[in-house]
């Protein structure tokens, strides 16, 4: 768990020193034997076994919109965000400690980048209740740009966290902004690791887009096609 950092500062630097991953190749046959001996022993007492230690994750299936009613073609762009947030890597916030301290799970990781996992969910939403186009395609319709801004599991204590994303929202036609919102959505986690997180970002995901298509289906625009 993420708060363990803390933890380790609280004891002598060649305590809390950790061995360095090998990216090159070479390491000590001794080195190797240590960490195979220790990875066993931590398995058997209480982790997963060193094979599945690299974890992947991504939303699970995606909970139904409320609302059924229909809408008509929208362009959906893929979903931009941040440097931090265009790579596979799993953050956390320490926010207990220090609510501007984030950091990344070392043997959890997305399946893809949040943003493309977000792009995804969010096409198949909308697609339940009308056509949905991308930027490519040629047709004229009201195009919906989403911007990532947060998609992290945030620490409020260390056996206590929640997910959070949110977004920037703009609905545009013909090069015209018609509408722009924020919007945010927070999901408790029931677990302190990378398998709470998950699910709780699963679950603020869904609300969030079920409040992008409750905002969508009333903008006139949209409607009164």
């Amino acid at each position: 768990m993420p708060h363990t950092i803390l933890q380790a500062m609280r004891y002598p630097k060649r305590a809390a020193r950790q061995l360095p991953r090998a990216r090159s190749g070479f390491i000590s046959l001794a080195v190797v034997a240590v960490v195979a001996v220790v990875t066993g022993i931590a398995g058997c007492a209480s982790g997963p076994p060193a094979a599945v230690s690299n974890i992947g994750y991504d939303l699970g299936a995606p909970a139904p919109l409320g609302n059924t009613m229909n809408m008509p073609p929208v362009k959906v762009l893929a979903v931009s965000a941040a440097k931090n947030l265009d790579t596979d890597s799993f953050v956390y916030r320490l926010k207990y400690a220090d609510a501007q301290r984030t950091g990344s799970y070392a043997d959890s990781h997305w399946t893809m980048s949040p943003a493309e996992l977000l792009t995804q969910r969010l096409r198949a939403a909308l697609a339940s209740r009308g056509p949905v186009l991308t930027g490519a395609d040629p047709g004229r319709a009201p195009m919906l740009q989403v911007d990532l801004t947060d998609f992290e599991q945030v620490f409020d204590a260390p056996e206590q966290s929640h997910g959070e994303v949110s977004a920037r929202v703009t609905l545009s036609q013909h090069g015209q902004v018609v509408s722009q919102r924020t919007f945010v959505a927070r999901a408790p986690s029931y677990t302190a690791d990378a398998a709470g997180g998950a699910r709780a970002l699963a679950a603020a995901s869904d609300d969030l887009i079920a409040q992008m298509a409750a905002w969508l289906g009333v903008q006139p625009l949209v409607a009164s096609q």
